[in-house]
């Protein structure tokens, strides 16, 4: 079955910045969830951090999210960008690394060959994860990365965001049926519409048809929670909505 993790950011960034990430994925263990996904955009001290939560948090299932593109927008490989995040992953103990595409273009092919050669030096897998820009969040974007990755002898999976698809305007029912057998790491977000924007909510509230989404993924692969965990009992909220996707893991088997 699915195991449940919680991406830090879930907690709100004002929060997780004020008690750091530490306090709030020892709050997500204590509220039964199997792992954290540590988000590089909200780390305070950066080394202290990652060190912090690799020794406190021994068994506990990690990915280390990278706010920065794979690419810059001019189409260049960041490899700054990538270089950071695996040495954070690694830091932080973290098997597996989350970036975006970013600014990748049809001239950044060229850069494949680099790509490649340098995670084959890393223990880390890169995941690609779809995020909510045009550039980096639609299939006319992705789909053709994935399969140069792969004509570069590079079979990287993706980390399905099931809500951003609502940002860029995309079926998330036509996404997971393309990219299904690309997913190694799924993203739970409920979605509901605002006058002038869309916004993340609880499964529960969500407006988008998520459990055939969800129905859709492969099984048996991480699920982690991304939509906002509030409450003024905050550990039995969060306890409530890894109970809740684990249930739906349950019924989906």
């Amino acid at each position: 079955m699915s195991s449940v993790l919680i991406s830090l950011s879930s907690f709100g960034a004002a929060e997780v910045r004020r008690h750091g990430q530490l306090w709030f994925a020892r709050l997500a263990v204590q509220a039964g969830a199997d792992g954290v996904e540590v988000r590089g955009e909200l780390l305070v001290d950066g080394e202290f951090e990652l060190r912090a939560m690799s020794d406190t948090l021994p068994d506990v299932q990690r990915v280390f999210s990278s706010p920065e593109g794979l690419w810059s927008e001019d189409g260049t490989l960041g490899r700054g960008a990538l270089d950071r995040g695996l040495a954070s992953a690694q830091t932080l103990g973290a098997p597996r690394l989350k970036m975006s595409i970013g600014g990748w273009d049809a001239a950044s092919i060229a850069s494949l060959g680099a790509l490649r050669d340098r995670l084959a030096d890393t223990p880390v897998e890169l995941v690609i994860e779809n995020d909510q820009t045009a550039s980096a969040g639609t299939l006319t974007m992705l789909a053709p990365f994935f399969d140069a990755a792969q004509a570069h002898g590079m079979a990287l999976g993706m980390t399905f965001d099931m809500g951003n698809w609502h940002w860029t305007g995309e079926c998330p029912m036509q996404a997971a049926t393309a990219c299904a057998a690309r997913v190694r790491y799924v993203h739970c977000k409920g979605v509901q519409r605002q006058p002038q924007r869309w916004v993340a909510v609880p499964l529960a509230d969500s407006a988008a048809p998520w459990r055939s989404v969800l129905r859709a993924m492969p099984a048996g692969l991480p699920w982690a929670i991304e939509y906002p965990l509030a409450g003024d009992d905050l550990l039995a909220v969060t306890r409530r909505e890894v109970e809740h996707l684990r249930s739906v893991a349950r019924s989906l088997v």
